[in-house]
């Protein structure tokens, strides 16, 4: 069992080598402005702090909303503690210059190392800020439960986003102004004569690594199965010895914990940390992805941040801008008509199939049923129009195609793209079943 449970790791381990290497190899060898790259720098900072959100949603049983808040004390404690002392002036130019007058990356001595030791320090210490309110705040609000205390970590996200807009505290945290000047993932590009490396996507892919391999381990260790057995059941795991009010604090610390550390990631991918940034809307996104990937499964929310993040931010751009055809039989219309009748058709069946053998579920069916024949009848009218215009393409369609994929995701596979599953019990149960 031993031997198994060491071979699974280094496998692991050299699955993470290989793509590390690999995002280093694609960096260097395509165009910096590619697309793909901002996508992967996006989708690793999310993969952290939803890995983060599904601790404390799918292993503790906490439902908490507060995740845009805890990003933003993370993402504000990096910015303020890595801005050059030269820069600050500048950047704090409606206050006359700042209150700290300090730079973590020039105490470490500067340079490279310096640059390293003080990014580090700094996104260490924007996780323990946030653990720390997390914390204080968690006295109270940790005696609710359910929709309340969803409710009062929502009002918690708001109220942080309020203060730290506050005039008074504008000689530290700038205001309602953008704080800037502070290093990138573009920092760790190296440049000499000579010679070239880039590496600001590998860098938020290694922190990212780091983060969720804690996360795992985590979960795995003692504490993560005391975490689950209060989300199975509060009356069970207290007559067994567990400290109810304890364990959930710890979670929701830990899960705050790693909140800040990819909200100050998210500044180093921004380029800046500003609190209007910072809303309602962004912890909605976590939470989506969170239910995408399933509630309860690491590799789950590692696999929706990266596709939510490409459909929203890339693959679905095309869908912003309106095009006309040539003629009726331009190949472009022949192809949108054929796509068009293969996904509705084949989707409609798919779903209704699936759901065929839940006979409590018949609405799904119907509704799909429905559904795809009122597409094809649009689809035939607009045959018998003689348009020449791509329907539906026009600035904003992108967000309204985006909404109505994550409403069948969410009606159709309810637990997500992985269920409470990883990635190696997939691999395990094709393992068992190629045996028997």
């Amino acid at each position: 069992m031993q031997k198994k449970q060491k071979r699974s790791t280094w496998v692991i381990l050299l699955c993470a080598a290989a793509l590390l290497a690999l995002v280093i190899l694609l960096e260097n060898t395509m165009k910096p402005t590619h697309m793909l790259f901002t996508v992967l720098k996006k989708g690793a900072v999310y993969a952290v702090v939803a890995s983060s959100m599904n601790l404390l949603n799918g292993f503790t049983g906490l439902f908490s909303l507060g995740q845009a808040g805890f990003m933003l004390l993370g993402a504000y404690t990096y910015a303020i503690l890595t801005i050059p002392t030269a820069a600050r002036e500048s950047v704090y130019y409606i206050y006359q210059g700042s209150a700290v007058n300090f730079s973590l990356p020039e105490l470490f001595g500067g340079g490279a190392a310096g640059l390293v030791l003080g990014v580090l320090a700094a996104l260490v210490l924007a996780g323990f800020v946030a653990a720390v309110v997390a914390w204080l705040i968690g006295l109270p609000v940790l005696r609710l439960k359910s929709d309340y205390l969803a409710i009062a970590t929502l009002g918690f996200g708001e109220i942080v986003r309020a203060i730290l807009q506050w005039d008074k505290l504008g000689p530290v945290t700038n205001g309602a102004n953008a704080l800037k000047s502070f290093p990138t993932f573009s920092s760790f590009n190296i440049e000499l004569p000579g010679f070239s490396l880039r590496l600001s996507t590998f860098v938020p892919f290694l922190l990212g690594a780091v983060c969720i391999g804690v996360i795992l381990l985590l979960i795995n260790s003692t504490y993560g199965r005391a975490f689950k057995a209060v989300r199975d059941d509060e009356v069970a795991a207290e007559a067994m010895g567990i400290n109810l009010s304890r364990h959930k604090r710890l979670a929701f610390c830990i899960s705050s914990f790693f909140a800040g550390v990819g909200g100050g990631m998210f500044a180093m991918f921004a380029n800046q940390a500003q609190a209007k940034t910072f809303t309602t809307a962004m912890t909605y996104e976590i939470l989506l992805i969170v239910v995408i990937g399933g509630i309860g499964s690491i590799s789950g929310s590692c696999i929706a941040a990266f596709l939510y993040v490409a459909a929203s931010e890339w693959w679905l751009r095309f869908l912003d801008t309106s095009v006309t055809f040539t003629s009726p039989t331009d190949p472009r219309r022949i192809a949108f008509i054929a796509v068009f009748s293969v996904v509705v058709l084949g989707g409609g069946l798919l779903l209704i199939l699936r759901e065929q053998r839940h006979e409590k579920k018949r609405w799904k069916q119907i509704a799909a049923a429905v559904a795809a024949l009122a597409l094809m009848g649009w689809l035939i009218s607009y045959l018998m129009s003689g348009s020449m215009a791509m329907p539906f393409l026009r600035n904003g369609f992108r967000m309204v195609a985006f909404s109505l994929v994550i409403m069948i995701v969410v009606l159709f596979f309810r637990q997500g793209l992985m269920g409470d599953k990883e990635l190696p019990d997939l691999f395990k149960r094709r393992r068992k079943e190629a045996h028997q």
